[in-house]
């Protein structure tokens, strides 16, 4: 008896979340027709308010080759225009790093954000900004960020009531191999920077993405070494945090994003497989999941689903039409984008 009821339980749980959201395909293309390099990876997507969508990621030889630049595509007139390049990573004459994980971010009041990095590898690169205050247009120069400064490490931050802007970020450390997150506030333009630790406990976390609850509460979901998505809670818009725990669903190592919708569901997309020898073990399916307080989460599409190749590190944004725009790479050689309607 006591089994029925709790298997009931999780029916009434289960059931209408499933029942309730479905996922349709709205459009389903790669980004460059012929690619602009060799390689792309680390995409983001952010929507313009003007009908436009952005897309931004980093190309060149391969992942850290010093060609490596931050490219970017307009999405106009139902067509994702011909890539132009936003950012380098020529320092002088004679010195030049690779650039890495391009985020895009637009604020409530219009100015659009590029946060990039750029430096010879994830342990010893700096935070680098470009803004725009007429949606891509023209950027202002690039600068550097404070220092111990990173910015968005991968996903894009969310604007707080209070108009300031919440980074996701992380560090990798140059010796002992240590991954540890933290968050990073600025005010509304990018600037007056400074750094909240999130206690991770003995988990090894990278590049968390935020959602928002009903509740007011901010949840982080992380990359793990632990083979699972981990996750920490906000109770005072970002200023503390939990102590990272794994949740459920699996995780290989490999790059995670989420979303909440303008009428809450969250949306998060991701690798569902455990890690294995290679880096890229588990990379080659892609799941979309919802969830409506977090916790539980509930797969409703699949992006990919190959038995080899990589399919990984997506962005994802929602607009007010119930659709969700995805991008992510597809296996190292081009972006593909992705729109969804869930209702």
């Amino acid at each position: 008896m006591r089994y029925y009821i709790s298997l009931l339980w999780m029916m009434v749980v289960y059931v209408p979340l499933q029942a309730q959201i479905r996922a349709t395909p709205v459009s389903n293309t790669l980004i460059m027709p012929v690619p602009v390099t060799r390689s792309s990876h680390a995409s983001t997507i952010t929507d313009l308010g003007d009908g436009r969508l952005m897309s931004a990621w980093f190309g060149g030889r391969e992942e850290g080759s010093k060609d490596v630049v931050i490219w970017a595509s307009f999405y106009t007139k139902n067509k994702w225009q011909a890539p132009v390049q936003l950012a380098d990573g020529i320092i002088n004459d004679t010195l030049r790093y690779p650039c890495w994980n391009p985020v895009l971010f637009r604020t409530r009041a219009g100015l659009l954000c590029l946060f990039y990095k750029v430096g010879p590898n994830p342990r010893e690169w700096w935070g680098m900004a470009r803004y725009s205050s007429d949606n891509g247009a023209s950027w202002s120069s690039p600068e550097k960020l404070p220092d111990g400064m990173l910015g968005p490490i991968k996903n894009k931050c969310i604007q707080l009531p209070d108009g300031r802007l919440l980074h996701p970020s992380s560090t990798e450390s140059v010796t002992g191999n240590v991954w540890v997150s933290h968050m990073e506030i600025s005010d509304s333009t990018g600037h007056q920077w400074q750094k909240i630790n999130i206690p991770c406990d003995t988990f090894g976390v990278i590049q968390p993405t935020i959602i928002t609850l009903a509740d007011g509460r901010l949840q982080a979901l992380f990359r793990s070494r632990q083979d699972v998505i981990a996750s920490s809670w906000s109770n005072d818009n970002g200023s503390t945090w939990t102590p990272v725990t794994g949740l459920s669903l699996l995780n290989p190592n490999s790059g995670i994003d989420a979303v909440t919708r303008p009428d809450g569901l969250q949306v998060l997309v991701y690798n569902p497989a455990p890690s294995g020898k290679s880096w890229s073990n588990g990379r080659n399916e892609l799941r979309v999941a919802v969830s409506k307080d977090g916790t539980k989460w509930l797969d409703v599409y699949v992006l990919e689903k190959h038995k080899g190749g990589e399919y990984s590190y997506p962005a994802i944004i929602a607009t007010a039409d119930d659709l969700v725009h995805i991008t992510y790479t597809d296996d190292r050689k081009n972006i593909r984008a992705v729109t969804l309607q869930l209702k």
